[in-house]
């Protein structure tokens, strides 16, 4: 399944000499690789205990070696504060998080997994991952390749995200620099 860019991209160059939509076809291909992922890991949620992006929280919080602060979750993840903030307080209301005032710094608070959230992560997360390798298995030696090219296109987009926001006191953060290439097999 081709994303159906050309058209469109057609229809606006007409309408608009001189508009650059040269990013179109990879901006239509994040999007789709991303819906059909969604789409993929659908039925694992319906009816789970945990939903999607509550996964997302407790799974790097499952193996944490010291608590973590909410800000900084949301950077590294790339998610928004305020969304990171309301999955965080359903999470502790439903005994899968505990949230405590940090000494260093009375803005943030300490976010700590649970008994309840482990158990929870760890009867959801296995099967989402073997999803997610059945579905990139296709990919055999191509995968180094593809998650090589991922990595530089996530550290593209953290560059020329900082650019955009240097200077409007707004910080990134997103972390993502850190992601590096697959380790060649």
């Amino acid at each position: 399944m081709q994303p159906q860019t050309d058209g469109v991209r057609d229809a606006w160059v007409s309408n608009n000499p001189g508009l650059d939509v040269s990013a179109m076809e990879v901006v239509a291909l994040v999007k789709q690789v991303s819906a059909l992922f969604d789409r993929a890991l659908e039925p694992l949620y319906e009816g789970a205990p945990l939903t999607a992006p509550e996964a997302d929280l407790l799974i790097p919080l499952r193996y944490a070696t010291e608590p973590a602060i909410a800000r900084r979750l949301a950077d590294n993840m790339g998610l928004s504060r305020a969304g990171v903030s309301k999955t965080l307080a359903k999470l502790e209301k439903r005994g899968h998080i505990e949230r405590t005032p940090n000494p260093a710094d009375r803005r943030a608070a300490l976010v700590t997994i649970t008994e309840s959230g482990k158990a929870a992560i760890d009867a959801i997360f296995p099967r989402q991952v073997g999803i997610e390798t059945e579905l990139l298995a296709g990919l055999g030696e191509d995968r180094a390749r593809v998650a090589d090219t991922l990595a530089l296109l996530a550290r593209v987009l953290e560059d020329g995200t900082a650019r955009r926001l240097r200077g409007t006191g707004r910080d990134l953060g997103l972390g993502l620099s850190t992601i590096r290439p697959a380790p060649s097999p």
